[in-house]
């Protein structure tokens, strides 16, 4: 037998158990700029090809992972000028994979408001479809204007909307009742 099919019947076969490692990071131990540096390193890997991406958590292990995160860590995230659009993809792309609802029509608006300016995204719900895009297509039944990173809280289930909505943090404008209760249109974890 050949030395190098020896050593393909010896070797194991890796394969990288993303959920297992956002399980096994603790975010308590890392700075913000560590933090921000992991997601960048796996959103960098992705890119690259290698199947090594946020897009293979689970999104039980996606939401958990960002949810133990510090306000800071989520800020500094949130304040990354190239990982936030790829963050806010990533959520919407996950609230299109777990909608509930299926008779369900509606339009809402984001709007992400920081330092850096304002990001917007809109996302269509038409009977069991759920898209998402920055550009505005249809006029909404509700705006939703959210700091980012008190976004990405809320989703987490790290911060209550209702707080939020009640401290002024997060504003709506339309349907009010509706966007109480947005999330329980969505089966997330």
């Amino acid at each position: 037998m050949s030395r190098r099919r020896r050593w393909n019947r010896l070797a194991p076969v890796t394969v990288v158990d993303l959920d297992g490692l956002a399980d096994a990071v603790d975010p308590a131990r890392l700075t913000p700029e560590q933090f921000v540096q992991l997601i960048e390193v796996l959103h960098m890997l992705g890119d690259a090809g290698t199947g090594i991406e946020l897009a293979g958590m689970r999104t039980e292990t996606f939401l958990r992972f960002l949810g133990r995160a510090t306000r800071e860590q989520v800020d500094a995230l949130m304040t990354h000028p190239d990982l936030r659009p790829v963050v806010f993809t990533e959520v919407f792309r996950r609230m299109a994979e777990h909608l509930a609802a299926d008779d369900l029509r509606a339009v809402v608006h984001w709007r992400f408001t920081g330092p850096d300016g304002e990001d917007r995204f809109e996302t269509v719900i038409d009977r069991g479809r759920c898209t998402s895009g920055p550009e505005p297509t249809a006029d909404p039944r509700v705006t939703i204007t959210i700091d980012p990173a008190d976004f990405l809280r809320a989703i987490t289930g790290a911060a209550g909307l209702p707080v939020l909505f009640l401290s002024g943090r997060v504003k709506v404008k339309g349907d009010i009742a509706f966007a109480a209760g947005l999330i329980g249109h969505f089966d997330l974890p």
